[in-house]
C-alpha cells in the first residue's frame, strides 16, 4: 500500500493478515476469508478503494488545488466515465453545481461487453422458456456474478468525501448545498469508528427564507440559525423508504435525500450506514409554502438501534421525532428504545409500514400513521399536518453549532491548525469590538480611505490638464500626490494590520489558510447584521426607482430616490468590511512605502518589501487579486505589478490566456464564472463585485500541450449600468471599465439577461466603442455574447432570430460608436473578428423551479460546460500573453486609458 493512506492501512486488521491475496482485477489487498460481517464490509471498502483508485493517483487527502484546475474530467459531459476516474468527474460535476454529479454513466469494461454478446449468440438455440424465465441454472449465473458490483452513488460521495482534506470538504458540502441536497451531519469513519460532526463544512453555508408569521425575510448562516428540527429513523428493516418520504415532504420535485429508488441506488452501498444528513426547508412567504418557517429535517440512515451514538445526540437535539416502524414483537429490543421515545416529552409521529390504517392521534403529540398499500401524496400530507400540528406547539430549537458539545463524537474544528487560526482570528476581531462599524475602514485601514482617493483624484486630474501652462499644472499635481504619498506612510500601519502580516509571514500553509478562512467568516458575522439592514433598505429603494424609470418618469421625485440610493450605497460601501479591503490597506502601504523613499518617522517595522510576495502566494492558493479598486475606480499599478513581478519569480513566465466578463449588474457574471472553474466570486444581489478581481485557474499537465498555454486568468468585474450612479456619471464610469476589461482580455464575454434589444441597447453601445478603442492601438481582443435566462434555448428558429436582430444592433452601434470616436467602421465585423453563428450563446434559466428551494438547472450546467470548452477552443488558436507580457499590458493600458479619458 502507498505510504500515507494510515486510515486506508487500518481496514485490515493484523489479525487478518495471513488471509491476504492478490486481486487481479484491481490490483489491490484482498481477504480471502472473513470471521464476521464487519470483516467483509471492510474488504468491499478497500475493494472500493482501489477500483477508485485512489490509492494509485493520491498519495494522501484529497486537496482543492488538484481539482479547480483545467482538465480532462473537467470537460467531459454526458460520456460513461472510467471507473478510475469517477472521483475526479464527480468533484469536476459538484463544482460546477450540477446536481447530476450524482448520476455519472460508468463505462462497461471491454470484457463484460464481450461476455453479453457472446451469451447473446449462445442463446439462440430452442429452450424451454420456464427452465430460461424462472429456474435459471448455476452456469447462466456466472456471468452476472463475474462482473463487479455497481458502486453506489452515495458511496462516491462518502469516499471522497473521507479522503478530502477539511478544505476540500468545505468546498464539497457548499456545492451540495447549492445543489438543495442533504448534507452530513454526523459521519461515523469506516477506518477509525470515529463518528465525527463536521462542523468546519457548514461555515460558509448561509440559507434564505420568508417567515410566514412576520412577513420578514432572513438571509442566515446555517450554524447560528435557531429552528426546529424534525428527526427521522427507523428501527429494523422496512419496507417504505424513509428518505423518500422526506423528500416528498420538503420538496416532491428534487431528490433532497438519496433513496432506494434513485437510479443507480444497488443494496451494495457501503458508506451511509449511520450517516445523519441534514437538509432545511426553507420557505418563500408564498401560500403554497409546505411549512410557514424555517426547519430543519435530519436523516439517520440505517437501522437506529445499531447506531446509538446518534440515536442518542438526535433524540436529545430534535424538536420532533419521527420514527418507522415494522411490526414488532414486545419482547423485540427495539421496543425498549420506542417505549422511552413515546413516554418522552417530544413529540412522536411512528410510521407503521405494515399497518394500513390512516392517522391516529394517541394523546396530545403522539401519532400514529400507516403507510401499507396507502397513496404516497396522502401519505406526505398526513405525515406534514401531524408535523404543523406538533409546530404549532412550544418547542425546544435546534442549533447547528450545538452539536459539538456532546460526548462521544469528534469535531473537526479540533484540528489543531484550524483551532490555532481561529484564535488568532479571534484576537484580531477584538481588536474592533465596539467600534462603529462604518468607521471602522477608517480607523484600521487609514491609507485606502480618503487620503488614497484624494491621490486618485489628484492622479486623475494630472492627467487632464486645464489652462496654458502644463508643465505647471502638472508639476503641482505631482507636488500634491506626493505629499498624499507621505501622509499614507506617516499614517502607519494599525494594530489590526501588523497583526495580520505578522500571522501571514510565520504560519506553515494550512494554518495560513485557515488564519484567512477564520477572518473571513468572523469579519463575516461581524458585519452581517449591519449590512443586512442596509441591503433591506437598499434592495426597497432599487425597487422604487427601478418602477420609476419603467414609468419614463424624469420628475424631481426619481432624481431625489437616486440620490437617496446613492447615500445608502456610500453606507453599505462604509460598512462593508473583508478580506479584499485588507489586502487593498497591504496594496496602498506597499505603494506609499515605495513612493516615499525617505524614512517619516511612521515607526513602521513592516517589512513592506515582502508584501507583495504573500499575496502572490495567496493568488497560487485560489485568492483573487484586486485588479482596479472599485470604490477609487483606479489600478493600484505599482501594486498590481510588484504582485505579478512576484508570480514571475515563483512561476515562471508562463504563457497565459486572460478571459474577462462585462455585463449589466446582477446578471449572473460571478455566478457564470464560479460554475465554470470552480471558483468562489461573491454572489448577491445589487453590486456585489466592486471594481475588477483577478484570479488563476492552472491548466492541468495533460492539456497543456493541447492548449498551449499554463494558466487561465479569470477577471471578473462589477455590473455597468448600476442604479446608484446616476446619469453622466454612469455612462463615465461604464465607459472607463468596459475600455480596460476589454483591453486586458485574450477574449471578454458580454454577459447579458435576456433578450429584449432596448434591455441591451446600453451595453452594447458601451461595448462596441470600447473595441472600438481596441482597435485604434492596434490591440486585436475576441469576445463572446452570453444571453442569460433565455426561456426556450432549444428552439433553433427563436434563436436566429434572435442572432439576427443582435448582429443589427451591433451594427447600429458600431456606427453611432465610430461616429463619436471618428473613425470609419460600419458593420461589428469591422472593429472585432466575430461570427453571429458561433460567438452568441443561449443560457437557460438558472434555476430548475422558484427559490429557496430550487435547485440549480442542470441544462445551465451544461450550457456552461459548452461555453468553456468553446472557449479552450478559442483559446487553444491564440497566442496567450506571458505573465510579463501581461504586466506590462496593463501599465501600457492604464497609461492609454487616461489618455482616452479624455474624451470617455
Amino acid at each position: 500500500m502507498k505510504p500515507g493512506n494510515s486510515e486506508v492501512n487500518k481496514i485490515v486488521s493484523h489479525k487478518y493478515t495471513k488471509y491476504i491475496g492478490k486481486d487481479n482485477e484491481h490490483g489491490v489487498v484482498r481477504l480471502d476469508q472473513y470471521e464476521d460481517k464487519e470483516s467483509c464490509k471492510r474488504k468491499n471498502i478497500n475493494q472500493l478503494v482501489g477500483r477508485l483508485n485512489l490509492l494509485g493517483k493520491y498519495h494522501s487527502k484529497l486537496k482543492s488545488h488538484a481539482f479547480l484546475q483545467v482538465s480532462a474530467p473537467s470537460l467531459q459531459r454526458h460520456e460513461p466515465c472510467e471507473e478510475s476516474n469517477l472521483v475526479q468527474t464527480y468533484i469536476q460535476r459538484l463544482l460546477m453545481t450540477d446536481y447530476r454529479a450524482r448520476y455519472i454513466p460508468i463505462k462497461e469494461k471491454p470484457s463484460e461487453v464481450f461476455n453479453t454478446q457472446r451469451n447473446m449468440v449462445l442463446d439462440t438455440g430452442k429452450t424451454n422458456a420456464f427452465e430460461k424465465i424462472f429456474k435459471r441454472s448455476a452456469p447462466e449465473q456466472t456471468n452476472e456474478q463475474s462482473r463487479s458490483q455497481p458502486i453506489h452513488p452515495m458511496d462516491i460521495q462518502m469516499i471522497v468525501y473521507l479522503y478530502a482534506d477539511n478544505f476540500l470538504r468545505q468546498l464539497m458540502v457548499t456545492k451540495l448545498s447549492q445543489c438543495q441536497y442533504a448534507l452530513p451531519l454526523l459521519v461515523p469513519s469506516p477506518f477509525t469508528q470515529e463518528i465525527e460532526f463536521p462542523l468546519w463544512t457548514f461555515r460558509q453555508i448561509k440559507k434564505s427564507w420568508k417567515s410566514h408569521k412576520r412577513n420578514i425575510s432572513k438571509n442566515q448562516a446555517v450554524h447560528k440559525t435557531e429552528t426546529p428540527m424534525v428527526a427521522f429513523f427507523r428501527f429494523s428493516e422496512v419496507s417504505a423508504s424513509k428518505s423518500e418520504l422526506m423528500n416528498n415532504l420538503i420538496n416532491e420535485r428534487h431528490t433532497t435525500f438519496f433513496h432506494r429508488h434513485c437510479c443507480g441506488s444497488s443494496k451494495s452501498r457501503l458508506l451511509m450506514d449511520g450517516v445523519v444528513e441534514i437538509a432545511w426547508y426553507c420557505p418563500s412567504g408564498d401560500k403554497n409554502d409546505k411549512f410557514t418557517d424555517c426547519v430543519a429535517f435530519c436523516n439517520l440512515h440505517g437501522d437506529a438501534q445499531a447506531n446509538g451514538t446518534q440515536l442518542k445526540i438526535l433524540n436529545e437535539d430534535s424538536s420532533i421525532n419521527v420514527v418507522l416502524l415494522p411490526n414488532l414483537d414486545k419482547s423485540d429490543k427495539s421496543m425498549a428504545m420506542v417505549e422511552k421515545l413515546y413516554n418522552s416529552t417530544k413529540p412522536l409521529i411512528c410510521l407503521l409500514t405494515e399497518d394500513a390504517s390512516g392517522v391516529s392521534k394517541l394523546q396530545e403529540g403522539k401519532y400514529t400513521i400507516g403507510l401499507k398499500q396507502r397513496n404516497k401524496s396522502d401519505i406526505s400530507e398526513d405525515v406534514r399536518r401531524a408535523i404543523k400540528d406538533c409546530l404549532s406547539q412550544p418547542l425546544s430549537v435546534f442549533k447547528l453549532m450545538n452539536m459539538g458539545k456532546h460526548t462521544g463524537i469528534k469535531v473537526d474544528e479540533n484540528d489543531d491548525d484550524c483551532r490555532s487560526g481561529k484564535e488568532t482570528a479571534e484576537w484580531m476581531m477584538k481588536l474592533l469590538e465596539e467600534k462603529e462599524l462604518s468607521k471602522i475602514k477608517e480607523t484600521f485601514l487609514p491609507c485606502q480611505g480618503k487620503l488614497w482617493h484624494d491621490w486618485c483624484l489628484k492622479n486623475k486630474e494630472l492627467h487632464r490638464p486645464q489652462g496654458d501652462n502644463i508643465e505647471m499644472h502638472n508639476s503641482q499635481k505631482q507636488t500634491e500626490m506626493h505629499k498624499i504619498r507621505e501622509q499614507q506612510k506617516a499614517s502607519g500601519v494599525s494594530n489590526f494590520m501588523k497583526l495580520f502580516t505578522k500571522n501571514i509571514y510565520s504560519r506553515n500553509v494550512d494554518e495560513k489558510m485557515y488564519f484567512l478562512k477564520w477572518l473571513g467568516i468572523l469579519l463575516d458575522e461581524y458585519t452581517s447584521e449591519d449590512l443586512s439592514m442596509l441591503h433591506h433598505k437598499y434592495d426597497e429603494k432599487w425597487s422604487k426607482v427601478l418602477d420609476l424609470k419603467k414609468k419614463h418618469d424624469k420628475s424631481k421625485h426619481l432624481t431625489a430616490e437616486q440620490s437617496q440610493l446613492e447615500m445608502l450605497s456610500e453606507k453599505l460601501n462604509a460598512a462593508t468590511f473583508g478580506l479584499e479591503h485588507i489586502l487593498r490597506e497591504i496594496g496602498q502601504i506597499y505603494e506609499s512605502d515605495v513612493s516615499v523613499k525617505k524614512n517619516t518617522g511612521s515607526g513602521c517595522k513592516l517589512d513592506v518589501r515582502s508584501l507583495p510576495r504573500i499575496v502572490a502566494e495567496l493568488m497560487i492558493s485560489g485568492y483573487p487579486l484586486e485588479l482596479m479598486d472599485g470604490d477609487a475606480a483606479h489600478v493600484p499599478l505599482i501594486w498590481v505589478q510588484a504582485v505579478l513581478d512576484e508570480l514571475i519569480k515563483i512561476l515562471g513566465d508562463q504563457i497565459f490566456f486572460v478571459l474577462s466578463v462585462l455585463g449589466i449588474q446582477s446578471t449572473g457574471k460571478s455566478t457564470m464564472l464560479n460554475a465554470m472553474f470552480g471558483l468562489q466570486f461573491a454572489v448577491s444581489a445589487g453590486r456585489c463585485t466592486r471594481g475588477a478581481f483577478m484570479q488563476l485557474v492552472k491548466v492541468s499537465e495533460e492539456l497543456r500541450k493541447q492548449l498551449n498555454f499554463d494558466y487561465i486568468l479569470v477577471v471578473d468585474t462589477e455590473g455597468l449600468r448600476a442604479l446608484e450612479l446616476a446619469g453622466r456619471s454612469t455612462r463615465n464610469h461604464d465607459n472607463e471599465m468596459a475600455t480596460f476589461v476589454v483591453g486586458l482580455g485574450n477574449m471578454t464575454l458580454i454577459n447579458i439577461f435576456g433578450e429584449n434589444p432596448a434591455e441591451m441597447q446600453d451595453i452594447l453601445q458601451i461595448v462596441v466603442q470600447a473595441f472600438l478603442r481596441m482597435k485604434k492601438v492596434r490591440m486585436n481582443p475576441s469576445c463572446m455574447f452570453v444571453h442569460q435566462n433565455v426561456g426556450d434555448i432549444t428552439a433553433s428558429e427563436k434563436n436566429m432570430v434572435g442572432k439576427r436582430r443582435l448582429q443589427e444592433k451591433l451594427d447600429e452601434m458600431t456606427q453611432l460608436a465610430a461616429k463619436e470616436e471618428v473613425c470609419d467602421a460600419e458593420y461589428f465585423s469591422d472593429v472585432i473578428k466575430f461570427d453571429i453563428k458561433t460567438d452568441v450563446r443561449y443560457f437557460a434559466q438558472l434555476w430548475e423551479g422558484s427559490p429557496p428551494m430550487a435547485p440549480p438547472n442542470p441544462c445551465y450546467s451544461e450550457n456552461v460546460q459548452e461555453l468553456k470548452s468553446t472557449i479552450l477552443s478559442h483559446a487553444s488558436k491564440s497566442m496567450g500573453v506571458t505573465l510579463a507580457q501581461f504586466r506590462d499590458r496593463i501599465g501600457d493600458l492604464w497609461n492609454m486609458f487616461h489618455l482616452l479619458k479624455k474624451s470617455i
